[in-house]
């Protein structure tokens, strides 16, 4: 899969890009991470890529002009249309399941934007979706871009070790990631559950089933109300509540 950046600091992605498995998934061609520096289509002799808005106010506004020919020049490039995605704190919350879609397309379009946003005839002309990560607003569009980038990668066949990596962390099924533990088998006073040391694979499968249903129904019931619960999670989610409640004593 392929991802065209365009961006007004393309240093800013050389670092994140170069380090762990985003660089072993570039350097198998699972990934191909393209910045397109969008002042190298400015027509000016200073490169200008921002404007005062009409009408008024503060701040600064991206050129559509600069912009659209950034897009247009990956476009003729790749030869393959591409979604094009504008990071912006006004575009749809980023989740695992728009992960999931975007991860199915050949390659993707990233826009980040700067200043008090791009001109509105951007988003009209060449914009198919649009991207937050919270409702926070950040400087740009870079670190948004990055996060999304990352978390559609690690869905990529080959890209993590485990085949099945991805499809155990949290969100993958709705469900936040039961705990994890690994050696020394007690550390300040706390040991590993038994169950996970036990060598009895169903028992430890039904325990983190419980976990990650435990930990979801305790940080973020929001999750569970868009989840259809299978037999077993029902159960243990009934089992769950009871305990929380004091009336069953492990």
């Amino acid at each position: 899969m392929f991802f065209d950046i365009l961006t007004l600091f393309p240093e800013m992605f050389v670092g994140p890009f170069s380090e762990s498995i985003l660089k072993r998934a570039r350097k198998k061609d699972l990934i191909d991470i393209r910045t397109i520096n969008i002042r190298d289509f400015a027509t000016d002799k200073h490169h200008k890529t921002d404007e005062p808005p009409y009408g008024g106010g503060a701040g600064m506004v991206m050129k559509a002009e600069p912009i659209f020919k950034a897009w247009q020049d990956t476009q003729n490039k790749r030869e393959v249309k591409t979604k094009t995605i504008l990071m912006s704190p006004q575009g749809e919350e980023l989740n695992q399941k728009i992960v999931k879609d975007l991860s199915q397309e050949k390659g993707l379009t990233i826009i980040c934007g700067r200043y008090e946003g791009v001109d509105e005839r951007v988003r009209e002309t060449i914009v198919d979706q649009e991207l937050s990560i919270g409702d926070y607003v950040l400087t740009g569009g870079e670190l948004p871009a990055m996060v999304l980038v990352d978390s559609i990668s690690r869905l990529l066949t080959g890209v993590l070790g485990a085949e099945d990596s991805s499809k155990k962390d949290s969100f993958y099924n709705g469900l936040l990631e039961h705990p994890h533990y690994t050696r020394p088998r007690e550390f300040k006073g706390l040991k590993v559950p038994s169950v996970l040391v036990s060598g009895n694979h169903q028992l430890i499968e039904r325990w983190r089933k419980k976990e990650s249903l435990k930990r979801t129904f305790l940080r973020r019931k929001d999750l569970l109300e868009n989840k259809e619960l299978s037999n077993l999670e029902q159960e243990l989610l009934k089992e769950i509540k009871l305990e929380l409640k004091g009336e069953v004593n492990e």
